[in-house]
């Protein structure tokens, strides 16, 4: 039976409706109490010591993420695809853990293994300083951006199948060379958008890094730890809002770039 058209409407206005109220006008009100001062007093605020400080520290903690979960999510996508293996199943379990597990549980996790008391806390004592340092912030955001490139590397693998691989072979091309002539390429769309929600998770991650963080400005403080250090301990909203409106100009960024690149793949 197909839906009437006061149906259709009613059903559009409430979707709009709450996009409205739990997206736009939030976003709105941050953007508002940012500018209402001008672009000086915003580009003024985002380029104090603590800003660029932070601004750096989440954009070397992109740099060093993305590059293990990528490694990490061929082989895994690889292994999940065409392997069969004992474990292949607790493997699928571990990789969507971090959908399932609250990032402060995770961060919480990391200080029991590596804090000063933990598991692993002797290497304190060799002058390596994994939690409240960049190791613990980067090992939190690795966790929770963990499933992202095997999610999206692994339907491609499925799609393919593996008969270019195998013909590949056939013709003498050892496994390398299958991967990075054959493997690589075929995926290699679902491989950027994998890289591409992974930057915007890392960016955006609190919860886990928080945890981690000493929180220090200029020392481990990322975005969005400045953002709430700013808006909670100094009490100062407007250097607040205006962090986070450069963290969300930054994810606009990243957010534009996947739709261009699922649009240029939906073109192929």
């Amino acid at each position: 039976m197909k839906p009437s058209l006061a149906s259709r409407l009613s059903l559009r206005f409430v979707a709009l409706a709450y996009l409205f109220v739990l997206l736009l006008v939030p976003i709105g009100v941050i953007l508002y109490r940012t500018f209402e001062n001008g672009l000086v007093a915003f580009a003024q605020s985002i380029s104090t010591p603590a800003s660029i400080s932070a601004l750096n520290l989440s954009l070397l903690i992109v740099a060093i993420v993305v590059p293990v979960n990528v490694i990490f999510g061929i082989v895994v996508a690889l292994a999940l695809v065409r392997g069969r293996f004992p474990g292949r199943g607790l493997l699928q379990a571990v990789v969507d853990l971090p959908f399932a597990v609250s990032p402060i549980v995770v961060g919480v996790a990391l200080i029991m293994l590596w804090g000063a008391n933990g598991w692993f806390g002797a290497v304190e004592d060799l002058g390596f300083k994994v939690i409240f340092g960049l190791p613990g912030m980067v090992l939190a955001t690795i966790f929770v951006t963990l499933p992202f490139v095997v999610r999206e590397v692994e339907p491609v693998l499925r799609e393919i199948g593996e008969e270019q691989e195998q013909a590949a072979a056939t013709l003498g091309a050892n496994t390398w060379q299958t991967f990075w002539r054959i493997t690589l390429p075929a995926i290699r769309w679902g491989l950027t958008y994998g890289i591409v929600l992974t930057v915007a998770r890392a960016l955006g991650e609190f919860g886990a890094v928080i945890m981690v963080s000493s929180g220090f400005p200029g020392v481990s403080q990322t975005l969005t730890l400045l953002v709430h250090a700013r808006y909670i301990d100094d009490h100062n909203t407007f250097g607040a809002y205006s962090a986070a409106t450069l963290l969300m100009a930054i994810a606009v960024i990243v957010l534009l770039l996947m739709t261009l690149l699922d649009r240029k793949r939906s073109t192929e």
